[in-house]
């Protein structure tokens, strides 16, 4: 049986069940400690110096987990949000992140990452904080990832843009002036306009 003391199981949960190795240190867990409960099977290592609690559901989207843990301020976007938002047929082969412009890329080894930089009202709305496998992940929302993939659409293609707006258009909980608003956030609306005329 894997053995955690209730000291290292409590900080693990106040940080959602993932801790890195820093915070790990902060809290007064040596890495002694830390890795004797890896090797025990009390936590599992999600990427370098990244671990989560093992006794916590396994997460649906275990990228999705590992990156943000990697890096808590960004935001997962682009094709990783439709994903996850099932806007997509397509299977990302990265983890696309969003951080802000001006700040410094993480470097990670697992899993493989895209990073995108984001400025202003493009970076900052649209964040929601979905719980996965019980931890909180930062993801643009549905409208804000169908205007994002209007913006990125040369380097996406335009058919991943079309196919995103019309699955999104066929769900029930979808917002129009809320995805009006992201497209103008994103300098997209008159662009997007004639495809969502085509759907209405």
């Amino acid at each position: 049986m894997a053995q955690i003391s209730d000291y290292a199981r409590e900080v693990f949960l106040r940080h959602g069940g993932i801790l890195r190795m820093g915070e790990a240190l902060a809290q007064g867990i040596s890495r002694k400690t830390l890795y004797g409960m890896r090797d025990s099977g009390a936590v599992e290592q999600l990427s370098r110096g990244t671990y989560r609690l093992a006794s916590l559901p396994a997460p649906s989207h275990p990228d999705l987990v590992a990156a943000s843990a990697r890096v808590p301020e960004g935001v997962i976007c682009l094709v990783s949000a439709l994903a996850y938002h099932e806007l997509t047929t397509r299977v990302p082969r990265a983890v696309d992140i969003a951080i802000r412009q001006g700040s410094r890329a993480p470097q990670i080894d697992y899993p493989p990452v895209r990073i995108y930089r984001f400025s202003g009202k493009a970076f900052t709305e649209g964040v929601t904080s979905p719980n996965i496998g019980g931890v909180r992940v930062r993801i643009y929302s549905p409208e804000k990832s169908v205007a994002d993939v209007f913006k990125f659409r040369k380097q996406l293609g335009i058919e991943l843009v079309v196919e995103a707006l019309r699955l999104w258009h066929e769900t029930r909980r979808k917002h129009l002036a809320t995805l009006l608003t992201h497209a103008r956030h994103c300098r997209v609306e008159r662009v997007m306009t004639p495809y969502l005329d085509a759907l209405l």
